[in-house]
Parts: C-alpha cells; structure tokens; sequence
C-alpha cells in the first residue's frame, strides 16, 4: 500500500502508507482520543482521502452517534462538498484556507479575489468578515478570520458559524487542531507505527490496526 505522496511533516514528496485520522478532542477534561481512521489505498478501494473523510464523518453522526459539536479539519480537506455535508449534519466547522482562493467580500459588488488582496480594516481584523467562496452556492455565505499562528505565521480561517465575531476565540478554537499532531508523534514513539517492514496489504493493514 505504500506509494509516494506529500507529508506536511517533510513538506516534500515521501514513499509510504497514508493514514486518515479522526481524532475526538474533549477540550474541558484536555483528553483525546481516536475515534476512526482510514488507510489510503486508492489502487486497493478507489477510494481519495476526501472521500475516507466524508465516509468517517457519516459514521461519526450515524453509527457512533458522537456528541461532538464542531470539526477542525486540515486546508486539503477545506471543499465545498465537505464543507456542505458537516452543515447538513448541524456541525460547525472551522478550517484553514489558502491563501489564494477566490472569495467575494463585497456582496457581488465586484469580481472575485485571492484572500491575500482583500483588504482588511481594524474592525475586520478583530471580527472577521462575511465572504462568498468561489464556486460555492449563491447563498452560502462563511466569516473569514486572519489569524496569527505565531510570530512568523498567518493563516486564513473561515468558519460556518456566522455569529462567531471575535478573531482571538477563532484563534483559540484553532489551536486545538494541533492535538492531531501531538497524535501523529506519541503513535509513532509509543507504537513504532512507522517500523513495519511487511510487503502484503493485509498484514500492512492488521499491523497498524
């Protein structure tokens, strides 16, 4: 199962087996824990990692019946069919985009611009503004925050929850994506996830199970 494909982690092309990860985060007690995941194969399923999402996020509201109230998902995952379908299960979501999507800010009064040529006033940059996506719905409308990671990073939020006004909250709510991350590196020290020298899918499969 293994095949190149990009790790945020090296910022680079690497050769290996692609895991999903559904992480469920219980902010108040500072626990987590996995709740699903999905191995890419698409020789093996057909199947892209939007798809493994979207299969994840139906078996969340579905099957398990989680109690969970908002979905904090990587930039790749940020499309309008994802988008849509955590709104039809009642969700609020809140996700990183680039910075060069076409958005409107101007209520169809002009044409569509990258994020990063909109202009921002002191009360947009405290409370964010109400933009279209390009290629979105007509009225489906999303608050875009600029928010600062840290001292030499940005990044463009946008969240379905229209009355969120207060930049530094969508910068708290963010933070908590980074648990993924604090996942992704106790799995491989505690596991030794990345040690399987298997050649066959289904021992590949049972081994990181």
């Amino acid at each position: 199962m293994a095949q190149r494909q990009y790790s945020g982690n090296e910022h680079g092309i690497v050769q290996g087996i692609g895991v999903v990860n559904c992480i469920y985060v219980n902010f108040k007690r500072h626990e987590f824990w996995v709740v699903d995941y999905r191995i890419y194969d698409p020789n093996g399923d057909d199947k892209s990692k939007l798809d493994h999402v979207s299969d994840m996020l139906k078996g969340l509201v579905h099957s398990k019946q989680l109690p969970f109230q908002t979905v904090l998902m990587h930039s790749w995952y940020a499309t309008q069919r994802l988008m849509a379908e955590i709104d039809n299960f009642g969700k609020i979501y809140y996700c990183p985009v680039k910075c060069n999507r076409l958005v409107d800010d101007s209520g169809g009064v002009e044409k569509y611009k990258r994020i990063d040529q909109l202009q921002w006033s002191a009360t947009g940059l405290l409370q964010g503004k109400l933009i279209k996506i390009n290629k979105f719905p007509k009225d489906k409308k999303v608050k875009l925050f600029w928010v600062t990671v840290s001292a030499s990073r940005t990044e463009c939020v946008v969240t379905n929850d229209l009355t969120q006004d207060y930049t530094p909250e969508v910068q708290a709510i963010c933070s908590i994506r980074w648990i993924i991350e604090e996942f992704h590196r106790e799995i491989k020290q505690l596991t030794g996830i990345e040690a399987c020298q298997c050649r066959k899918s289904r021992i590949q499969r049972n081994y990181i199970a």
